[in-house]
């Protein structure tokens, strides 16, 4: 296979984020058709592809390979089961799914069909983060044991889309701090074992969790906290959309993953890394320095496909940060520690 077509499920934020991505920015890689969503016919004109009727139309084209599923989360299951099914190697969302079960579905249709699966946590991939996973892999830090990691934003649960608030979605864990708990496991090489957490909304008209607070011990000995909430008045705190602080055996990480990532081994902070800033009042959502860390991820399925090897990024990946988040949210309820199986 020289070339891959690619379909996407959904045309709101993420949906036209994914097609300026892949027609644009990917190799190897043509943009085919789109379906579902209001906004699926004004998707398909601006970059000259069909606008399918159905999942089950989209996913079966001849001349799609991929599928990209950008829906409201209690969607992906279904979803991306069809897409599986369907022979197509698929991309996800963050969440991968609103449970393990669905997960697990998720995994066992793309083995039984032989395709793969990815998920878009689009934070392995930005410049910070990928030169502190580059030092932490090469030993520099020592064994990791420590891991504070924050995602605050004082924009409340209304700065979300609308549909992200309704229940069937879960809440704001789940549904963007699941980079953090992603990036708890990428950068210390170990799985999560148990979490203890608060999880709650300090807004009355808000049903779902809009913050949430979470201890947890990992298998190599490691500890981690994430403090996750879109409920804090403005201006909120400074760099703090997404902090990692990170201790070694032998060193500190301190990363703003919108800004610096500053390491200290030998006594003594340096900056690693900075990222550059997304012009989001110019350029909009759709600004290539926003773009770079999807190109990368999106790019490397891709190839993955051409090259018949996993991509770097599993649903395994996906499967396990639900997981922790699913946990975090029993935890909350039963007041008591959960123990992953």
């Amino acid at each position: 296979m020289s070339d891959v077509g690619v379909g996407i499920i959904g045309s709101g934020f993420m949906g036209r984020t994914y097609a300026e991505t892949v027609s644009k920015h990917c190799r190897r890689a043509t943009l085919k058709a789109v379906t579902g969503g209001s906004r699926a016919a004004e998707l398909a004109k601006d970059y000259a592809i069909a606008n399918e009727s159905s999942v089950d139309a989209l996913v079966g084209r001849s001349d799609i390979q991929a599928v990209f599923v950008a829906t409201p989360h209690f969607l992906h299951a279904e979803q991306s089961i069809a897409a599986a099914k369907a022979g197509k190697h698929i991309l996800i969302e963050k969440p991968m799914a609103t449970s393990v079960a669905d997960c697990d579905a998720i995994l066992e249709a793309c083995k039984s069909a032989g395709v793969y699966s990815s998920v878009a946590f689009s934070q392995r991939t930005r410049i910070c983060n990928i030169k502190a996973r580059e030092i932490i892999a090469a030993g520099k830090l020592g064994a990791v044991q420590q891991i504070v990691t924050w995602q605050v934003l004082p924009i409340g649960m209304a700065g979300l889309p609308k549909w992200q608030s309704d229940p069937e979605n879960v809440g704001g864990l789940i549904g963007h701090a699941i980079h953090n708990i992603d990036g708890i496991r990428w950068f210390s090489g170990q799985e999560i074992k148990t979490v203890y957490a608060k999880c709650t909304s300090y807004e009355a008209d808000v049903k779902v969790e809009g913050t949430s607070m979470a201890v947890m011990t990992l298998t190599g000995g490691a500890m981690a906290t994430l403090w996750s909430s879109f409920q804090l008045p403005k201006p909120g705190l400074p760099s703090a959309q997404y902090r990692v602080r990170i201790v070694g055996e032998k060193g500190l990480i301190d990363m703003d993953a919108y800004g610096e990532l500053r390491v200290a081994i030998d006594g003594e902070w340096r900056v690693e890394a900075t990222q550059a800033p997304i012009d989001w009042q110019g350029m909009g959502f759709l600004d290539p320095v926003r773009l770079e860390s999807y190109t990368l991820f999106c790019q490397d399925l891709i190839d993955a496909i051409v090259e018949k090897r996993p991509p770097a990024i599993t649903g395994w990946d996906g499967r396990q940060a639900v997981a922790a988040a699913v946990a975090a949210y029993e935890s909350s309820r039963t007041g008591k520690e959960v123990v992953l199986s």
